[in-house]
């Protein structure tokens, strides 16, 4: 429960959030341009900074709040996929896609991780990048990354690939190949862009995003206990 001295500020703190997003909604309508989740993140600083309100402050009441919710909306993310229809799509092609996926999604950065002569816990932190921050962290938790990195590292790929991503695809014409893309690459930040595309895109960054997280939270920590075996 909320202590009484924090229910105001946590309530002040989720409106200013959801009043950034709707924002950011409306003008990513107008300027299809610009990503969604960063125009929120740029809108929330600004109302922060005419407030006078302390991010630190903001910070502390609104993160338990988010954290609470972003694990029902991950849960939440079976009602899209049970709408999704599978009939014509190549499912052999697919599965390799989402086993090349999965794959480099961890191993390519744990090994540029490596090539720079990073620390042991930087690698095994850029194991979670590529699945969604409720996923990440509990598969940090099992293979022993410290979690402010790996959260730090989740945030900002998903940011970097929800960015870049719209632009890269403007070639790309199939809205199931979009949205697979900004699941895989950028997942919750990348399905957020997805449904700004269509319904279609939205429903496929969904199942890439849940479909990754699930192999990825198998496999990793298994991968992971295998290697130190040899150590």
């Amino acid at each position: 429960m909320i202590a009484s001295s924090l229910l105001w500020p946590t309530i002040a703190a989720f409106l200013l959030t959801l009043v950034a997003h709707v924002s950011a909604r409306l003008i990513s309508k107008r300027i299809t341009a610009l990503p969604t989740v960063i125009t929120a993140l740029g809108l929330v600083i600004i109302f922060l900074y005419l407030l006078r309100w302390d991010y630190n402050d903001y910070y502390r009441v609104a993160k338990p709040v988010f954290d609470h919710l972003l694990g029902y909306v991950t849960v939440l993310l079976a009602i899209p996929l049970a709408a999704m229809n599978f009939k014509g799509l190549p499912l052999k092609r697919v599965s390799l896609i989402i086993v090349l996926a999965t794959l480099t999604g961890a191993l390519l950065p744990m090994g540029l991780a490596y090539a720079f002569s990073l620390s042991h816990d930087t690698i095994l932190a850029f194991a979670t990048r590529s699945v969604t921050t409720p996923i990440g962290l509990s598969v940090a938790e099992i293979i022993k990354a410290p979690l402010a990195m790996a959260n730090l590292i989740i945030i900002v790929s998903g940011l970097l690939g929800g960015t870049v991503a719209r632009f890269i695809l403007r070639g790309v014409t199939d809205d199931r190949a979009k949205g697979l893309t900004l699941g895989f690459t950028a997942h919750a930040f990348g399905t957020v862009e997805a449904w700004q595309i269509s319904p279609t895109a939205g429903r496929y960054a969904a199942f890439g995003l849940a479909v990754n997280g699930l192999i990825t939270a198998v496999w990793v920590p298994i991968f992971i206990s295998s290697l130190s075996l040899f150590n």
